[in-house]
């Protein structure tokens, strides 16, 4: 692309960075912020940069908050004892949609995948652990995408938990083998989530 102006191509190239936004679709949307009043384009840059350096993480479940606890951790009204653990917080938004889950939630912040460099020193396993020996965890969920390298971190948590006091379920394969959880339907998820497996059954399953 020519521009007749360089401000307008280094707000370009940075809407580019964006995950799934092109060139084209980036020149869109400068150009539609050239469009409106500096106040409104002002209060937008000023909510995304407030956003970034105030967010928290629970302290916890690791999912977003505005403060040390998130608002799920903090409502007497959720299933303290049930703890359904997923890869990242679009996940956690996915679960919260089907409105079908009252339990609290541990986002590892990705999945094993040596292909990819990540090991599980890398995630927010040792919580997890800790989180089931000090807070009696009655129940702990494994909703992580079916694919490889869901499994195997499936796997490798139901090691690291086997030997405490905790019953271990996944959600059922009501998602194909491959798919990713946060694009599944609200009502496949929510059925999965509803007819979990234990972990087991699971792993019998897979193979």
């Amino acid at each position: 692309m020519i521009f007749s102006s360089a401000l307008i191509e280094n707000a370009v190239n940075e809407f580019a960075r964006l995950p799934g936004v092109g060139k084209k679709t980036a020149l869109r949307l400068v150009l539609h912020l050239l469009k409106q009043d500096t106040a409104q384009v002002e209060l937008f840059s000023e909510t995304i940069a407030r956003m970034r350096r105030q967010i928290k993480f629970c302290q916890h479940c690791h999912n977003v908050s505005d403060d040390d606890t998130c608002t799920i951790c903090a409502n007497p009204a959720r299933q303290g004892g049930i703890v359904c653990v997923v890869e990242s917080i679009r996940d956690v938004i996915a679960i919260e949609n089907t409105q079908q889950f009252n339990g609290v939630y541990h986002v590892l912040g990705g999945i094993i995948s040596p292909i990819d460099g990540i090991g599980p020193d890398q995630l927010n396993i040792h919580s997890l652990v800790e989180r089931v020996q000090q807070q009696g965890i009655s129940e702990v969920i494994m909703a992580l995408s079916p694919t490889i390298e869901g499994d195997t971190t499936i796997y490798y948590l139901s090691k690291k938990l086997k030997d405490l006091p905790v019953k271990i379920t996944t959600i059922a394969r009501g998602i194909a083998f491959g798919g990713e959880l946060e694009y599944a339907d609200e009502m496949t998820l929510a059925r999965s989530l509803t007819n979990r497996l234990p972990l087991e059954n699971y792993l019998q399953q897979g193979k």
